[in-house]
């Protein structure tokens, strides 16, 4: 009668019958304030550190102006002209905040970023869903989106002034161009890759283009879309400050221009950190709006 305890089962001999044991179940981990901002806390303290090595160099140079000598090896300490150190570029945009020019240079850029992108990204996915969705009009447009996606954006650049004049509207042009193809082709490829299954039933009970646009085509290419837009940023970003290193009145772009040609590298730092902010605030953005559709994107088996 007497029952045998294995580790693992627990076998009764008169009735041979096996007993599983009953399953363990796994405690989960408390969530723990680090647990739920450990990206912000590493990625704070990385930046942290990079601004404090980039800062002692400042400490580096004042200590030894002529260099580092080890074991009669002669190191030399990068002057200010090559790369200031963050307390002297807070410096340099403090005096572009107090000149009065900077405000209106912003102003300008920012302008131009929000139309340029803004037109960029209702064409782009407009006529990326076209392309996409109907196999004769990609026909008919990919080479020309081939042909001037490979042909550099600046070079274009004086016959836009040409065509637009020096005012904004060439630099807009511009800014345009380079966020369009990053969102046409990320569009294009994401109708590209619908459930080709999933049409077919819905074709099969009658649907119509519209209706298939509406419950599949854009659920289904939304994430492209998105890493279209993401990407476009940058591109965009890009075009605002090529296109006003050339017959500019106002701008970021210009600001860092005239700055570069008189070795101020300072104010071409002050420059850069509020080109890259712009594009780090607007990535931010994006990222939120990509979360609202994560249950959209594909999840692999």
């Amino acid at each position: 009668m007497a029952v045998t305890d294995r580790a693992t089962t627990r076998v009764a001999p008169r009735s041979g019958t096996i007993v599983e044991p009953a399953p363990v179940l796994a405690v989960p981990k408390p969530d723990t304030w680090f647990k739920r901002n450990e990206s912000k806390v590493i990625g704070t303290i990385s930046v942290t550190t990079f601004l404090v090595l980039w800062q002692s160099l400042g400490f580096v140079r004042a200590a030894w102006p002529q260099g580092i000598v080890l074991g009669g090896l002669k190191l030399a300490v990068p002057p200010t002209l090559f790369l200031p150190v963050p307390s002297e570029v807070i410096l340099a945009f403090r005096d572009l905040v107090q000149g009065g020019e900077l405000a209106q240079d912003v102003a300008v850029s920012l302008q131009e970023f929000a139309i340029g992108y803004v037109l960029a990204v209702v064409v782009g996915v407009l006529l990326g869903l076209g392309i996409g969705w109907y196999r004769r009009f990609s026909y008919a447009v990919d080479p020309f989106i081939t042909f001037f996606y490979a042909t550099p954006r600046i070079v274009l650049l004086p016959l836009l002034i040409i065509w637009f004049g020096i005012g904004i509207w060439s630099k807009i042009a511009v800014v345009f161009l380079g966020a369009f193809f990053a969102i046409v082709i990320n569009t294009a490829a994401g109708v590209r890759n619908l459930d080709a299954n999933l049409i077919k039933v819905a074709r099969s009970f009658g649907a119509t283009d519209l209706q298939l646009f509406r419950t599949i085509a854009l659920p289904g290419s939304v994430p492209f879309v998105l890493t279209g837009l993401r990407l476009g940023i940058g591109h965009a970003l890009v075009g605002v400050v090529v296109g006003e290193l050339v017959a500019a009145q106002h701008g970021i772009g210009r600001l860092m221009a005239i700055a570069g040609s008189t070795f101020q590298s300072d104010k071409v730092f002050a420059g850069l950190i509020i080109i890259a902010s712009a594009g780090m605030l607007t990535t931010l953005l994006l990222q939120r709006l990509e979360r609202r559709y994560e249950a959209w994107r594909p999840r692999a088996n």
